[in-house]
């Protein structure tokens, strides 16, 4: 009768509310929810009992859509996150070069691209921080890549280079490219790049893991596992960690589906299906990138951009795989049992992707593969019924739905007043029926699930003075939550977890105080101070 865990003396989120005081762990599962004096008999000598004193106990958040080994290796990179001003980052990428004189190329990223006029840094900048090395950083959203004029001899590119299919050469006046390379333009220049060994890249998870446990992260979704505009393939580094059991987390794996090929691909992925799944590492879902990303004019739009005049131009974004096909290839990954993950950020490609799964039920009729579209930052109201009604979960990233430099300076110009009114739809989706998953795309913006947490419900930066973005698309705390935990454990077909209830597996985590006791605008002021997986602490304050 003795739990090897015992929870007591705060209040414990369960899925009825914060109805219980203590919670009981036996191995890997919850045994008891109750109050501490109906639990106290699961007290046994070699029973760890920790007192919450007050702070709150919930399930492990979960991530539904992350990039942990680029993440991690960006952090051993040159790392540009958070630096605001053009100044700031060229220093920072001058101070790396000057750091680490041995490195052939200067590689990382995560700039901000409000720093830079029209988004768009030039060569000339980076020539002036390092002009013997080619350089190569990815932007924060990493749709485009800051190049210098060394990388851009290297890769043959000049005024005659054609721009690819799925991307963009950003050129000056003249005509020559400029310095910024926008989408499978990346791939021109990223291709050369030094690729991260082995070890590096399971160094990079391991660093990444850390981090996310200490968020409070138990589990997430790897959103690219694969090859893609010179990423590196994680999918070695997940199996070579769940085959030694360093994976402590529970991870599943999004296969890339290459877009420049078709269905001949689709036995590929059953095989690395089979030969990545192992432990706690599962490749059960696909990744199919329909779009690109609004600053930069790809997102795929039912109607034209506007231009700096507020004038229509004839720019819809791009379809990254042929909408007439999609359908084809999804009905044949959901009969395979796959899930499909679909990048969708535009309008017109959250219908396309919603088309698809349409098509997917009356070909193969109901099934358990829990289609997701994540990012959703334009969605037309006639499609927002269509979540509930198809089963399809909408992914949402909460922390990009708040006025900021790139969303004022960047997005609502080209959008208009009334598809800027339909950005990121939360609240709609919820009331529409939908189920809302959450994730981060780490390293495209912070993993903490307390700062998105907090944007979901405040529709604010943390710390932030800007006006309200869209209220009514403001979720209550206790949904937000839901979609950090429940919401994304249903995405993961983790449905043993996302809960605290009496035979879930013990993913849990501990809060520093309660944030449904406070103000809604203190929630970002919540810290984790413990997170365990199956029973065991993967992190500890004491131990950070």
């Amino acid at each position: 009768m003795h739990a090897d865990l015992l929870f007591t003396g705060g209040p414990v989120l369960t899925p009825e509310g914060r109805t219980a005081s203590a919670v009981a762990v036996t191995g890997e599962r919850i045994t008891a929810v109750g109050s501490a004096g109906e639990l106290r008999e699961f007290a046994g000598p070699r029973t760890e009992v920790v007192d919450l004193a007050g702070r709150l106990l919930l399930p492990g958040f979960q991530d539904a859509h992350v990039h942990p080994v680029p993440a991690g290796l960006e952090l051993a990179q040159c790392d540009l996150t958070g630096l605001r001003t053009a100044e700031e980052t060229v220093a920072a990428v001058r101070a790396y070069a000057e750091a680490h004189p041995e490195r052939e190329w200067v590689l990382g990223g995560g700039w901000s691209m409000e720093s830079f006029a029209g988004g768009t840094p030039s060569k000339e900048l980076l020539d002036s921080a390092v002009p013997d090395r080619p350089v190569y950083l990815p932007n924060r959203d990493h749709h485009g890549a800051w190049v210098n004029s060394r990388a851009l001899e290297l890769a043959g590119i000049d005024r005659d280079t054609p721009d690819p299919a799925d991307g963009r050469i950003e050129r000056n006046a003249s005509g020559e490219p400029s310095g910024t390379l926008q989408e499978g333009a990346m791939q021109l220049v990223g291709r050369l790049a030094p690729p991260a060994g082995p070890a590096d890249r399971l160094a990079a998870l391991l660093h990444a893991q850390r981090h996310l446990h200490a968020l409070g992260i138990t589990a997430w979704q790897d959103a690219l596992v694969g090859e893609f505009l010179g990423m590196d393939n994680p999918a070695e580094a997940y199996l070579a960690a769940a085959r030694d059991g360093s994976l402590t987390a529970r991870v599943v794996g999004a296969l890339w589906w290459d877009r420049e090929r078709g269905a001949e691909q689709i036995p590929e992925l059953v095989e690395k299906r089979t030969a990545f799944s192992h432990g706690r590492f599962r490749a059960g879902s696909v990744k199919l990138m329909l779009d690109g990303v609004a600053e930069n004019g790809t997102a795929a739009l039912l109607d034209p951009y506007l231009d700096n005049c507020g004038c229509v131009t004839a720019n819809r974004g791009k379809n990254f795989i042929d909408p007439k096909q999609l359908p084809q290839y999804v009905t044949e990954l959901d009969a395979l049992g796959f899930q499909c993950h679909f990048h969708a950020l535009g309008d017109r490609a959250v219908r396309d992707a919603l088309d698809a799964v349409e098509a997917a039920r009356a070909a193969n009729g109901p099934s358990d593969t829990r289609p997701h579209l994540a990012h959703l930052q334009v969605v037309h109201p006639d499609d927002v019924p269509r979540f509930a009604r198809l089963g399809a979960t909408a992914n949402i990233q909460a922390l990009w739905a708040a006025h900021e430099p790139q969303m004022d300076e960047l997005t609502i110009p080209f959008l208009g007043s009334e598809r800027a009114g339909r950005q990121y739809p939360f609240g709609s989706l919820l009331r529409s029926g939908a189920r809302l998953a959450a994730g981060s795309d780490w390293p495209v913006s912070s993993p903490d699930p307390i700062q998105g947490i907090h944007v979901a419900v405040n529709r604010v930066e943390p710390g932030g003075d800007a006006p309200v973005f869209l209220p009514e698309e403001r979720l209550g705390l206790a949904e937000a939550v839901t979609a950090y935990t429940a919401g994304s454990a249903y995405v993961n077909h983790l449905d043993d977890t996302g809960r605290v209830a009496v035979g879930a597996l013990a993913d849990l985590v501990v809060l520093d105080r309660d944030p449904f006791a406070g103000d809604p605008e203190d929630i970002t002021a919540a810290r984790v101070t413990h997170t365990y997986v199956g029973g065991a602490r993967v992190y500890s304050t004491q131990e950070a």
